[in-house]
Order: structure tokens, then sequence, then C-alpha cells
């Protein structure tokens, strides 16, 4: 009986430290992210005046994997114009940062997870002293249980204060595949 108490007591305390290994391994700030970036020339296409208007974005886009668990999150920098007002909310009407987890295929990767993050918008039209619109944002991680060959996606949509065309979808270079 002291032996069979003793056996389990072991494989009990095994197995907890396992799990908690398993834990923190899976903990989205350790884990190794595999990482793609592009960069595209956005025109504003709301303003049509004489000084240059022309947002250069870049999007890193991240995944790991811990277990079957895929993790991802995209950032965005960019160098925008300089504009004469330094707080305009007039600038997009809105703006919104998809990152999405698929599952890696010929054709179409079908998504498994995504989320829409808005809070890019007012940084955005936030601008530094000089009134020059740089800045960066990074979205939260998001998870998903995800077969082996998943990878992160990331797309940015505009919508341009006054240009009539409603959001406008600019797509990245997705992740390497985890």
């Amino acid at each position: 009986m002291k032996n069979t108490t003793a056996a389990l007591l072991l494989c009990s305390a095994l197995l907890a430290g396992a799990g908690a290994q398993e834990a923190a391994a899976a903990a989205p700030g350790k884990l190794n992210y595999r990482c793609a970036s592009s960069v595209k020339t956005i025109d504003d296409a709301g303003y049509s005046g004489p000084w240059p208007d022309n947002w250069e974005i870049r999007v890193q886009v991240c995944a790991a994997r811990a277990g079957a668990t895929v993790y991802a999150y995209a950032e965005a920098r960019w160098d925008g114009p300089t504009y004469p007002v330094l707080d305009d909310p007039t600038i997009l009407d809105g703006a919104k940062l998809r990152v999405q987890i698929k599952q890696a295929r010929d054709g179409t990767d079908p998504v498994v997870a995504e989320r829409d993050v808005t809070a890019i918008e007012g940084r955005m039209e936030n601008s530094d002293s000089q009134g020059d619109h740089n800045g960066r944002f990074r979205t939260p991680t998001i998870s998903h249980r995800a077969a082996p060959g998943a990878l992160g996606d990331a797309a940015l949509y505009l919508d341009w204060h006054g240009d009539g065309r409603g959001y406008q979808r600019h797509e990245y270079t997705g992740s390497p595949t985890v």
C-alpha cells in the first residue's frame, strides 16, 4: 500500500511539473516566433491637394507554436506625410488591422482564427510635434489550435475620409509556417 501511494504521488508530481513546463512554454511572450515583413506605399485617396500624401506602411506578421496551439500577431510601422494638424481625426473614416491564423495549403489557406483591431486608426491620425505621422502599432496576440503547417497572416483595411470608397484592403506577407 505504501509503495502504491508513493508511486501515485511521484506520478502526480511528475505530471504537475510537466504541465507547469508546458504552460510556461506556451506563454506568448516566451515563444520562438517566426516572422516575415513587407512594405506598401499607400496613397491617401481622400486627399488630392498639392502636398505629398503617400504613407509607407510596413507590416510584420509573426507566428509561433506550442504543442497544437499556434500564436500570431502583427505589427505595423508607418511613415506618413506631414500634416499641419498634429491630431487630425479627419484623415480616416476607419482603419483596422486584421491578424489571422491560417492552415497552410495549396490554393486559398483556410482561416482558423482572426481578429480585427481598430485601435490603429487613432494612432495613425496622431502625429509627432513636427506634424509627421510616423508610428507603430502591435495587435494583441491571438491563438488557436491548428495542425502542423499553420501560419500567421495580416491585412490592413483603410477607409480614407471623403473618398467615398469605403474600406480598401491591403494584404501583407504572412509569417513562415509553424
